[in-house]
């Protein structure tokens, strides 16, 4: 089990990385992993279901009555976000918070069973539920409101320092899911960590994996989407895995421990 001390160490010490050893190898993973990662995906659909129906019902309802009357009012759509109470608002940004923490809890999940498979390990349907429990789930909203913390700020300074930390952000997750007695503070100082020794190497492969998806998801008419979108992780993914790794005892260092 890594220690924060001793996981900083691992970062602080890590070699250079090759960008394509790294994307060809997040290849080949996603072959064991693209099943895992269709059912992620539908997962999250389904999770985030009640919120898109709060947040759609109502203005698809407005545009209907607008096709009924016969006439469209410009200033109709206005009218209708002036006319939201704070209770509806409130509702919609608790929402969202809500199901963004169990969110995270999925994808951490789906980073354990990712693991499973790099190894030839058995995974279960259950395993991407892992995280949604008392246990870790408190985290998991915390990370979340760290997270939210942190973008927006971001965000209103043009942008710039979001696309910077945007890479740390993006190894919460991952390090929450191979760490979770960490506390969230050690969870973001070990992702600041890592993104930021790897920052240029995990860009890079982002954003390439990024326009691979999109690509092909247009060729398949956003069908691809659904089985592609997880590629994305599987280079944070290996970079964590060449960096701190998860501590594996090779059988004869484990029958050496026993005939001590």
């Amino acid at each position: 089990m890594n220690t924060i001390t001793n996981l900083l160490e691992k970062i602080e010490r890590a070699k250079e990385l090759d960008f394509g050893t790294i994307f060809s190898e997040s290849i080949e993973l996603f072959k064991k992993t693209w099943l895992q990662g269709f059912l992620l995906q539908l997962f999250t659909i389904i999770v985030m279901l009640p919120l898109i129906i709060v947040l759609y019902v109502p203005m698809i309802g407005m545009i209907i009555a607008q096709q009924e009357s016969g006439y469209a009012d410009p200033e109709a759509f206005n009218g209708f976000f002036a006319g939201m109470s704070i209770i509806y608002i409130l509702f919609v940004v608790v929402g969202v918070f809500v199901l963004g923490a169990i969110s995270v809890a999925l994808n951490a999940g789906f980073f354990k069973m990712m693991k499973k498979l790099d190894y030839n390990e058995q995974v279960a349907t259950s395993d991407f539920f892992y995280f949604i429990k008392g246990k870790y789930l408190s985290k998991t909203f915390m990370i979340m409101l760290v997270t939210i913390l942190i973008a927006i700020p971001s965000a209103l300074l043009c942008y710039i320092p979001l696309i910077y930390v945007m890479v740390p952000m993006f190894y919460f997750g991952m390090i929450f899911a191979f760490n979770p007695e960490f506390s969230v503070g050690e969870i973001v100082k070990a992702s600041f960590k890592l993104g930021n020794k790897k920052w240029l190497l995990s860009f890079g492969l982002f954003v390439v994996s990024y326009i691979c998806v999109a690509v092909l998801t247009m060729l398949t008419c956003g069908l691809g989407g659904l089985f592609l979108q997880t590629f994305l992780y599987h280079p944070a993914y290996l970079i964590y895995k060449k960096v701190i790794g998860f501590n594996e005892t090779s059988a004869i260092e484990e029958i050496g421990t026993i005939v001590e």
